[in-house]
């Protein structure tokens, strides 16, 4: 399946057919993760569980920096 892509305001974008999006379960609004794969692209649904995971695992990182550096070697 071939698209375009378009001028959308100040920037450009594709827009994904209805029926794509019907199978994949997702609408207007759903977040994607742009996932570069050899030459092209990959798109995926963002999952909000694993986005409040990866933040909580970021703010454990930057408090416990110092310690986990010191684990480390």
């Amino acid at each position: 399946m071939n698209v375009t892509i378009r001028k959308i305001g100040n920037s450009e974008g594709i827009i994904i057919p209805k029926e794509v999006l019907a199978e994949l379960g997702l609408n207007a609004g759903d977040q994607l993760s742009l996932v570069r794969q050899g030459e092209g692209v990959r798109l995926e649904p963002v999952k909000a569980d694993l986005d409040k995971q990866l933040e909580a695992a970021r703010e454990a990182m930057a408090k416990y920096r110092v310690a986990l550096r010191e684990l480390a070697k």
